[in-house]
């Protein structure tokens, strides 16, 4: 996929996939702004794209504020004079039973994973509109599909709220040619992931090992997705190879969810 000429930010773009997505987008020829609320991070990343040729910023922001994702996208448009992709990557989650979250669990978990997907979506679209140009992929997960193994049901219904954000934003944008998609991820082998791995493993008196080896177990390929399975499937939807592709919902989890 050709990229060239093209300026993408990415917000959680300090690890896992929306590091990977950082990577792999300079790699296809974009100029990347990768976000991050750990600023150590991010700029690792910057730096990792820099060395390949291709100009990157690293923004420390956190992504529930709003007046944060305002600063992020002006400091993107300063930079680069324009954003043409958006990959809206920055989520949370932790392991938990339905009867055990908590309040702040909820207002935590929607803060960053519907809040900070919507404005993030809204400010960067309003760079888009104007110039009648732009691809927004919003980072979802099977869990948003009913996925049972699941985290925990507050991080579930968030990620049903990015599918469907992302379904009626796909329709009110259309007509700006702004394309708006989510990829569904399944098991991915993030440090996100492996802390969920490690208190399932403390929970259940099993080593790390095994308890991996059986979250995996279910999958129809038999193995966990690598961040680099995600970001495939995220420079596609932001290629032109993708340009008719809108308001969809791509699982990308081995099968473990057919759709």
């Amino acid at each position: 996929m050709d990229m060239s000429d093209q300026v993408a930010l990415v917000t959680g773009a300090g690890q896992g996939i929306g590091k990977a997505a950082a990577l792999a987008l300079a790699a296809a020829g974009a100029d990347v702004v990768a976000a991050d609320i750990n600023g150590a991070n991010v700029k690792e990343t910057a730096s990792a794209i820099t060395a390949t040729g291709r100009r990157a910023l690293a923004v420390q922001a956190d992504v529930g504020s709003v007046a944060e994702i305002d600063r992020m996208v002006g400091e993107a448009v300063q930079a680069f004079g324009r954003i043409d992709v958006l990959v809206n990557n920055a989520g949370v989650t932790r392991r938990a039973d339905v009867m055990e979250l908590t309040e702040e669990d909820f207002d935590r978990i929607f803060r960053v994973n519907v809040k900070g997907v919507f404005f993030c979506l809204q400010r960067v679209a309003r760079e888009m509109i104007p110039r009648r140009s732009g691809r927004i992929v919003n980072i979802a997960s099977i869990a948003g599909k009913g996925y049972a193994g699941t985290s925990n049901a507050i991080y579930a219904a968030s990620k049903g709220a990015v599918i469907s954000l992302t379904k009626t934003a796909a329709q009110q944008l259309g007509r700006h040619n702004i394309n708006v998609n989510a990829v569904c991820p399944g098991i991915v082998r993030t440090a996100m992931y492996m802390d969920l791995i490690r208190t399932m493993a403390e929970t259940e008196g099993r080593s790390i090992e095994e308890t991996e080896q059986r979250a995996v177990a279910s999958v129809p390929l038999k193995r966990a997705n690598e961040p680099e399975d995600i970001a495939a499937t995220i420079v596609f939807l932001a290629s032109h190879a993708a340009r008719n592709v809108s308001g969809q919902a791509f699982n990308v989890d081995g099968g473990l969810v057919p759709h």
